[in-house]
């Protein structure tokens, strides 16, 4: 399930902040509004007229400067009113899909100066930000709750499948019995997991302080999925490399779901059927034996060479491993 991750530049308008504060008050009063957050060399060059304020960043005056036709301009840490009512030329053989004149130049504007712009329609009482080649209209904070909950739901049905993926992983070990296609399924479900709790991030990040109840949720899912992930990875792939499930975020959705693409991804080569035997270290599997530490259960592995030697050593053997006793 993916349901749109929302661009970084959001955060800054979460509820609560202080411009988001005044874009709400310029919303209640119907009046329209176009804000470049931010400025440099290239905005300078197709900026005209207006003038120049530069006084501390406030609500109500920001409300009471859209009343007059023009855009609004902020400094880049959006701490002051850099100047107002300025008309912005930008390129007009910039493509744009909008019909608006304000959201029009908000587009091309951010498109060519790469500043974010934010526009408020007077019509639709809505807030839109326009970073780089994207828009994104601004959610309620009502839709960003509704939206992490969704994300937060779809998390917790992937982890399941994710948990049962792993414990069908520990039994297939135990008899010796995984493939490549085993492996490339639960790299497949950590990738998946990855991506929601990515795009759950972002409407938290939306939300600001309303949405720390919903992190600490996020956390409680997804909190041990780097080091378990790291874990499988140790087991079966070459120590010298780097992790690979990392190189399943090159894949889209649709990609993502293509099991043959998922193991080629993961560096196996072509010629290798999913049919083909892998055979684990025995990293994982040691360490769910409490209070055994990292070093033993290198030592171990180092010994044994993987999880199959380890079940055939003898207590004799074992104690040959410094630490074992």
């Amino acid at each position: 399930m993916s349901i749109g991750r929302l661009p970084d530049e959001i955060a800054q308008l979460a509820p609560g902040t202080p411009l988001r504060d005044g874009l709400d008050r310029i919303v209640s009063g119907h009046t329209g509004a176009l804000v470049v957050l931010g400025t440099n060399p290239e905005l300078e060059a197709i900026s005209t007229g207006g003038f120049a304020i530069d006084v501390p960043f406030n609500a109500t005056r920001m409300r009471e400067l859209a009343k007059m036709d023009g855009a609004i301009v902020l400094s880049t840490d959006l701490s002051r009113i850099v100047a107002a009512a300025v008309h912005l030329s930008p390129a007009a053989d910039i493509p744009t899909t909008e019909t608006g004149t304000r959201h029009r130049t908000a587009e091309r504007v951010a498109k060519q100066v790469g500043v974010p712009v934010v526009t408020v329609s007077a019509s639709m009482d809505t807030i839109s930000l326009f970073a780089g080649a994207g828009r994104q209209i601004v959610p309620r904070p009502d839709q960003l709750l509704d939206r992490v909950g969704q994300a937060l739901s779809a998390i917790r049905g992937n982890r399941t499948r994710l948990n049962a993926s792993l414990e069908r992983l520990t039994g297939l070990e135990v008899h010796d019995s995984v493939t490549l296609r085993d492996l490339a399924h639960v790299a497949q479900r950590f990738e998946l997991t990855n991506r929601l709790a990515d795009e759950a991030t972002s409407y938290i990040t939306a939300m600001g302080g309303d949405g720390r109840l919903a992190a600490l949720q996020l956390r409680d899912l997804v909190d041990d999925l780097t080091p378990v992930s790291s874990l499988v990875q140790r087991d079966y792939v070459a120590e010298q490399e780097a992790m690979p499930f990392a190189r399943l975020a090159r894949l889209d959705d649709q990609e993502l779901f293509d099991i043959v693409l998922v193991a080629r991804s993961l560096g196996f080569a072509p010629e290798l059927h999913l049919d083909s035997p892998m055979r684990p270290r025995g990293y994982r599997q040691l360490a769910s034996i409490p209070r055994l530490p990292a070093r033993v259960r290198g030592g171990l592995v180092e010994r044994f060479a993987d999880l199959n030697g380890l079940f055939a050593a003898s207590t004799a053997e074992l104690t040959t491993v410094e630490g074992v006793t």
